[in-house]
């Protein structure tokens, strides 16, 4: 069985006004920066790293996260060796879904009596939030992110980070299809279901701060519009929206049910505990060097942020379980988040939101331990599995 121990320490909008919010399926490659002329500071900022690329060697001391002077192209010297580390720990778990056996998956979907209606709405519901909610995150990356990094070592990650995010997709679709889902239910989920609706509209205004041209970092309120985007991606995206849908699948794979499914969403969640790790140190290696962009103003603002996305997830596990089903029913939920939303306040210097809040499913911190996230890459990370490897406790 699979091990989680979890990832090293991270280190020592309201989006603004976004504009009109656009249709979800419009942030895609239009939303790609014309090759219009750059901005003036963002012109300044090229030219600076054009000429130490050209003038001289780069210097450690040179680079930054977000406004350095310091070569993008070039990856030495390191100064964030973290993130070569991470990077260097993310390929070593390379997987591909179709590795993974579905038929008895397939035979119990297939049968009547396999699974109840129950269970199946939480199936369902699951990809449906998750069909969509990959291609959301690699669009913030590649769209947005990547532009305003300047360490090539970060950058390295997050070109990793965009390739696992389409594995995921592929693996939810490839469920879907071995299912024999209605694909045309499943990936408009977003567009029709209201609790999955509602999230993606809480974090596309923080995708569309990022993947408009004009935006270039360099004055405080553009780098707390970058470094809040970054907690709402790291912290309350990978790091909280998706952990009912863990819960639920893993929950059914415990119990002998659609295992094909649970072992991809256990490989899927290595996965997104390293790119919510690395987003924390990302957050907090800004946060040290750019000290005063974090205020009690802007902290209140991500305290509200936090509560936000907890009663939105709270509302997801509401609608995919109106029923107790699996050993679980939606109000374990709420301790479950408040639990979870603890531990990521606490990850980027905050002060817990819920005080003295415990965790309802003992069993899943065998699979994730949120409380060893510190330690997750200190032991020899396990090769990912071929089909039906994984043992189900």
């Amino acid at each position: 069985m699979l091990q989680w121990d979890d990832v090293e320490p991270a280190r020592p909008v309201t989006a603004g006004a976004p504009g009109p919010q656009r249709a979800l399926a419009q942030v895609s490659a239009e939303s790609m920066p014309a090759p219009a002329a750059a901005p003036a500071q963002g012109r300044a900022r090229a030219e600076d790293a054009a000429g130490t690329a050209f003038g001289g060697r780069v210097r450690m001391e040179d680079k930054r996260i977000i406004n350095g002077r310091a070569d993008v192209n070039q990856l030495v010297p390191f100064k964030y060796k973290w993130a070569w580390d991470k990077y260097l720990s993310a390929c070593a778990n390379h997987w591909m879904p179709q590795e993974v056996n579905m038929s008895r998956d397939v035979a119990l979907w297939k049968d009547p009596n396999g699974l109840s209606e129950d269970e199946r709405r939480v199936v369902k519901r699951n990809l449906g939030f998750f069909v969509t909610a990959d291609s959301l995150a690699a669009n913030n990356i590649v769209l947005g992110t990547y532009r305003q990094i300047t360490a090539p070592e970060c950058r390295q990650f997050l070109l990793r980070q965009a390739f696992e995010e389409a594995i995921h997709t592929h693996a939810y679709q490839y469920i879907v299809e071995s299912l024999g889902l209605d694909e045309g239910e499943i990936f408009n989920a977003y567009r029709e279901i209201p609790s999955i609706r509602a999230k993606d509209e809480f974090l596309l205004p923080f995708i569309e701060v990022l993947t408009d041209p004009g935006f270039q970092t360099g004055t405080p309120e553009a780098d707390r519009a970058l470094l809040r985007s970054l907690i709402v991606f790291a912290c309350l995206m990978e790091g909280l929206f998706f952990y009912v849908g863990f819960v639920q699948i893993l929950a059914l794979g415990r119990q002998n049910k659609m295992t094909g499914a649970a072992e991809q969403y256990q490989y899927i969640l290595r996965d997104e505990s390293m790119h919510c790790n690395f987003g924390i140190d990302m957050i907090n290696q800004i946060k040290l060097e750019n000290p005063g962009l974090w205020t009690t103003e802007f902290r209140s603002e991500i305290r509200q942020l936090f509560l936000t996305a907890v009663d939105l997830e709270y509302r997801y596990a509401e609608d995919t379980m109106p029923r107790g089903v699996l050993g679980l029913n939606a109000a374990m939920f709420k301790d479950y988040l408040r639990y979870i939303a603890n531990r990521r306040a606490q990850q980027i210097g905050m002060e817990t939101l819920f005080p003295e809040q415990e965790n309802p499913f003992p069993w899943m911190s065998e699979m994730i331990d949120l409380k060893k996230e510190r330690n997750f890459f200190e032991t020899r990370v396990l090769e990912y599995q071929s089909g039906g490897a994984l043992n189900w406790d």
